[in-house]
């Protein structure tokens, strides 16, 4: 029995190991330093990645190549990952919104079927998260680094109803509001002869 238990803990670990990880390659900038030899370039790029089940983290990396500095930015992305409550792992639980520096952002729940309307590395942020329905408006800075960063202290104030119920010591039926009862459906009049 102890054997078995192992094997568990074993199998678990090794999943969580290795898990599907999805990237999205938001920004890359070119930089280049004047020398005395000529001009020598380097690279910084911004990624995102996510399992699309509602784990997402963002990253940059810098480096003399292109593909060094993806490879950088997504392992660091890796590292800084957050997990978001999805409310049927389709949409957010609340409306939210998410600041930093001179970048806002605003980000609204939405019906089955409306699908992500936002704009460049906000996008690229709810795809990798799994999110299928989200309505959101960016204003202030667009560039790009500040735009995630907002967009990521939003999603870290997300709340679902079974995590406040417990921290105030409730039932979740207690913190959501009371559904209307679906109204009977009206009997057939009895038919005149």
């Amino acid at each position: 029995m102890a054997r078995d238990d192992n094997n568990r803990r074993g199998k678990r670990r090794d999943r969580d190991e290795t898990p599907e990880f999805a990237d999205r390659l938001v920004a890359i900038n070119r930089v280049s330093k004047t020398v005395k030899g000529g001009k020598r370039f380097g690279f910084a790029a911004l990624v995102v990645v996510g399992d699309q089940k509602g784990r997402v983290g963002f990253g940059k990396g810098k480096a003399k190549e292109v593909p060094e500095a993806i490879r950088k930015a997504t392992e660091q992305a890796k590292r800084q990952m957050i997990r978001v409550p999805l409310r049927e792992g389709r949409t957010l639980h609340h409306d939210i919104k998410g600041n930093h520096g001179a970048g806002h952002v605003t980000m609204r729940t939405a019906p089955v079927g409306t699908g992500i309307i936002a704009g460049g590395p906000m996008r690229a942020v709810f795809e990798m998260l799994g999110l299928q329905d989200v309505v959101a408006k960016s204003t202030g800075s667009q560039n790009p680094y500040n735009m995630i960063r907002a967009t990521m202290d939003g999603l870290k104030k997300q709340g679902s109803p079974r995590n406040i119920a417990q921290r105030r010591g409730k039932k979740v039926s207690d913190i959501l509001p009371a559904r209307p009862e679906a109204p009977a459906a009206p009997e057939a009049a009895p038919a005149e002869a």
